[in-house]
C-alpha cells in the first residue's frame, strides 16, 4: 500500500475514506462540494491543475454572458457592480465558495485510475511530486468539464508552434497575420480584439453566417467590421493546410483553394470532454452525442455510485450545459445519496 497523506497533514498508511469523491473543482465540481458539505456528506474534490482550471484557460479579459446571480453556487452571494462579471471576478469568487465551505480541494492531484462498485470505490490518484496515493469512497462524482482537449482541424501542419487552440490576449498577435478558425463567441471575440489591437486578422468558417451563440451586443461589431472588409472573412471554407509561411482553405463548395500569408492559426474549435475514465467503469457514451448514459433527474450514471456533474454530461454540445444549469447537479447528486443512505 502506498504511503498516504491526508489532506492537510503527512505521512498515514491507512486508506482515507470520503462518502463522495469528486472528480474535477470547477464551478460545476465545487457545487458538488458545498452541497456535500452543506448536507453533512465527507466528500473531497481532486483536480488536475488548480481550482477552475478552465476558467483560467479563458481570454483574460473575458466578460460572462451570464449574469452573477446564475452562476452562484453553494447559497454564497456573488456581489458585484455590474450585473456580468469578467473572469478575474469569477475566479475570486469561485474562491471564495472554497473557503466559505471549507472544501478539501486537493489541487494538482490528478484521478489516474477509479475502481470498485458502489460503497467501495478505490481512486489512485497522482500528485505533481510523482506519488500515487490511494482513497476510498462510497460514490464517486466525474465533473471534469468539456475542456479536455481540443477539437482539432485534422489538417498537415497543425502541429507547428504558430496554430494555437487556446487564446488569452490579443498583444503576442500585434502586426501579424492571423487567421482565426471559427464564428462562435471565442473566435468572435477574439478577432475583434487582436483587430483593435494591431493584428491583421481573417476570419474562416465552414458555414456562411457567424453561430447563433455570439453574445447579442458583440453582433453588430463583428457584423460592421466584416462588411467593411475590415476583417476579411471566408465563408464556407476550411483550413486545408497550414505551412511555416501560409494557411491553405479550401472552399466547401467547389473545393477551389485560397493561401494567404500568415503567421499564425488561432483555431476557436472548441474543446470535448474525456470520457476515458466513465468508459472504463462500464458508462456507455452515446455515439452520436457524446452524452453519457445517466439519469438527468439524479446524474447517476448506469454504474451505481457513479454520478457525471456539468459540462461533461452536455456531450459533444458544450453549449448546452453552462454553470448556471450545471450548479444544480450537485444538489440532485447530493439528494439521490442522502435517499440511498436513508434506512
Amino acid at each position: 500500500m502506498p504511503e498516504q497523506i491526508d489532506g492537510r497533514g503527512y505521512g498515514r498508511t491507512m486508506i482515507d475514506r470520503y462518502e463522495l469523491i469528486v472528480v474535477g473543482a470547477g464551478p460545476c465540481g465545487i457545487a458538488v462540494g458545498a452541497a456535500a458539505r452543506k448536507s453533512g456528506l465527507s466528500c473531497v474534490l481532486f483536480d488536475k491543475g488548480a481550482v477552475t482550471s478552465s476558467l483560467l484557460n479563458y481570454p483574460y479579459y473575458m466578460t460572462f454572458f451570464s449574469t452573477a446571480v446564475m452562476l452562484e453556487v453553494g447559497d454564497v452571494p456573488f456581489t458585484i457592480p455590474d450585473s456580468k462579471p469578467t473572469r478575474r471576478e469569477a475566479l475570486a469568487y469561485y474562491r471564495r465558495v472554497v473557503e466559505h465551505w471549507d472544501l478539501d480541494v486537493r489541487q494538482y492531484e490528478e484521478v489516474v485510475e477509479i475502481e470498485g462498485a458502489e460503497g467501495d470505490f478505490t481512486v489512485k490518484t497522482r500528485r505533481a511530486n510523482g506519488a500515487d496515493i490511494i482513497y476510498a469512497a462510497s460514490a464517486v462524482v466525474v465533473a471534469t468539464g468539456g475542456f479536455q482537449a481540443p477539437n482539432f482541424l485534422g489538417v498537415p501542419g497543425e502541429d507547428l508552434s504558430k496554430v494555437r487552440h487556446y487564446y488569452h490576449e490579443p498583444y503576442a498577435y500585434y502586426d501579424q497575420d492571423v487567421l482565426v478558425v471559427g464564428a462562435g463567441n471565442s473566435a468572435v471575440e477574439a478577432a475583434l480584439e487582436m483587430f483593435r489591437n494591431g493584428s491583421r486578422v481573417s476570419l474562416v468558417h465552414f458555414l456562411d453566417t457567424i453561430d447563433r451563440g455570439v453574445k447579442p451586443w458583440v453582433v453588430p461589431d463583428i457584423t460592421n467590421r466584416l462588411e467593411r472588409g475590415e476583417i476579411p472573412v471566408y465563408w464556407r471554407h476550411r483550413v486545408a493546410e497550414v505551412r511555416s509561411g501560409s494557411v491553405v482553405l479550401r472552399s466547401e463548395d467547389d473545393e477551389s483553394e485560397t493561401e494567404l500569408a500568415n503567421d499564425f492559426v488561432v483555431a476557436m474549435t472548441g474543446w470535448r470532454s474525456d470520457h476515458s475514465q466513465l468508459a472504463a467503469l462500464g458508462v456507455d457514451i452515446d455515439g452520436e452525442t457524446g452524452i453519457p448514459v445517466h439519469d438527468p433527474e439524479t446524474m447517476r450514471t448506469e454504474v451505481p455510485g457513479l454520478y457525471i456533474a456539468g459540462v461533461i454530461a452536455a456531450g459533444h454540445n458544450a453549449n448546452k450545459i453552462f454553470i448556471e444549469n450545471g450548479r444544480e447537479h450537485g444538489g440532485l447528486i447530493v439528494a439521490d445519496r442522502l435517499r440511498a443512505a436513508a434506512p
